[in-house]
């Protein structure tokens, strides 16, 4: 969608064509383009609110078709509740707003949004606007009726237009790396597999950021024996894409690395997945996904800080040539893998790119994401992430950074006692240690992969695809983990 913003006079409301969105305080008190609207209207926003029919503390939307002589084709008020606006629950009431647009004619609408006080604020409302109104609808031929999402012209009335635009370059940044994320985990993996997976992520150099991509000959130079051998079965070659923004003062600086899991589609291999579901597995490559999704929200917004994105993009698939149950592995770092199922492919991909990054750039804290275990589902649900992590410091900066996003998450236990049950009586370690704690023995796994250097592993399994619409996003990809990482860059790794 396109988003501008204009100043407009508040007498010119009846002249603005499409529809038109007023803010209302949540006391109820109209002023401005609330009360502006209410006399177009005829006082019937103010007895709306009288009669109970329109709570503004609640963040209550109400719609009504405009009088004659008006060009506008509706007015849609919008609660702001009670709670105190921060930059959060500004995004939340532009969620809000777009969702109650719906579908948009070539009209489009205009949002009064003098409301909300300052510019940065005003951003955030737009950049939720945009976020909300995401709509993956690429390959539909036609829309299925009047509440469809997708493009359509908004236009931002403000009386610091300058001040509201320089603002939204931020918060526009985290908008367009959301919807990126959103977009590759939407597609379907005949159309997203690893070296199609690549190619987009060249498109990023646009942007500033260098991207190099390694293919196998360079794998298994490398010795990338753990990741190599999820992709045997399949036709599709496996990569790693390393993405470098570099926007620190000091270029040479210790970076902060995120790391993503890319399985574009994991069948489990030769221990074949159960048939119902299966198609969702197109979103197991949802951590290398979010990875995608920062790397271009700091480009976009010339973040100050050096950061590293690797991506393992990888097709689990069983084959004639698929590594079976059974078979033992040499990861990049020299340790040996019993793999006892092929399923639990995610963590012989992670193993090796965490090895890389951490042996290449000395980061100063590393953070991986995958769409891992299911076994996270049933300990957390789907309204948060699982994260572990070996440093506490680095704990309570993702806690903080997740809180100040409203992403939900939750530490989980590291411990010896784990690795118990990820030994093997025939390699240095097995790939999976059954049912029992079977999120804590995938991290206890990848960390044998790192150094003593802060690093924590967050699996998004649960929250990578929603069941149901939220406060910014539709049914579908939500592109969680994209505003916790750069809310943690912003604040911890930056000049």
């Amino acid at each position: 969608m396109k988003l501008s913003f204009k100043e407009i006079a508040l007498d010119g409301l009846k002249d603005i064509e499409g529809a038109v969105v007023v803010p209302v305080a949540g006391d109820g008190s109209l002023s401005g383009a609330s009360e502006a609207a209410d006399t177009l209207l005829n006082g019937a926003i103010r007895r709306a609110i009288d009669t109970s029919r329109f709570h503004a503390k609640h963040g209550d939307t109400l719609e009504y078709p405009v009088p004659a002589g008006t060009q506008a084709s509706r007015i849609v008020i919008v609660g702001m509740g009670l709670e105190k606006l921060t930059p959060t629950t500004a995004r939340k009431l532009g969620g809000r707003i777009g969702s109650a647009l719906g579908r948009l004619d070539e009209s489009g609408a205009t949002v009064f949004a003098d409301a909300l006080g300052s510019p940065a604020m005003i951003a955030e409302l737009s950049a939720g606007i945009k976020m909300r109104r995401y709509a993956f609808n690429k390959y539909k031929t036609q829309t299925e009726g009047p509440t469809d999402r997708g493009p359509g012209n908004v236009v931002v009335a403000a009386s610091d237009v300058s001040g509201a635009e320089k603002a939204f370059i931020n918060t526009n940044a985290l908008a367009e790396g959301t919807a990126f994320t959103r977009d590759l985990v939407s597609e379907p993996a005949n159309v997203l597999y690893p070296s199609s997976f690549a190619e987009r992520l060249l498109d990023l150099g646009e942007l500033g950021v260098e991207v190099e991509v390694l293919n196998e000959d360079k794998l298994e130079e490398l010795g990338m024996g753990s990741l190599l051998a999820v992709g045997l079965g399949s036709e599709r070659e496996s990569h790693v894409v390393v993405m470098k923004w570099l926007g620190a003062d000091d270029k040479s600086a210790a970076p902060f690395c995120a790391v993503g899991k890319g399985v574009t589609f994991d069948t489990g291999g030769i221990s074949i997945k159960p048939a119902g579901g299966m198609e969702e597995m197109t979103m197991d490559m949802g951590g290398a996904g979010v990875v995608s999704g920062l790397m271009k929200t700091v480009a976009m917004r010339k973040a100050k800080a050096n950061v590293i994105g690797v991506v393992g993009l990888v097709e689990n698939m069983p084959d004639g040539k698929a590594t079976r149950p059974g078979d033992i592995v040499t990861a990049m770092s020299g340790k040996t893998i019993e793999i006892i199922n092929t399923d639990a492919e995610g963590r012989l991909v992670l193993a090796d790119v965490l090895y890389y990054a951490q042996r290449e750039f000395k980061p100063r804290a590393t953070i991986n994401l995958a769409t891992l275990t299911g076994a996270i589902i049933i300990a957390l649900g789907n309204s948060r992430a699982g994260f572990f992590s070996n440093n506490d410091a680095l704990s309570d900066q993702i806690t903080a950074a997740a809180k100040e996003e409203d992403e939900g998450i939750w530490r989980m236990p590291l411990g010896k006692d784990y690795d118990d049950l990820i030994k093997s009586s025939l390699a240095d370690i097995k790939n999976t240690g059954g049912r029992a704690a079977g999120s804590a023995t995938a991290a206890q796994f990848l960390q044998r992969f790192v150094d003593d250097s802060p690093w924590a592993h967050i699996d998004i399994a649960g929250v990578t695809l929603s069941k149901e619409a939220k406060a910014l996003y539709p049914k579908g990809a939500s592109g969680w983990g994209v505003a916790t990482l750069n809310r943690l860059v912003r604040d911890q790794f930056e000049n």
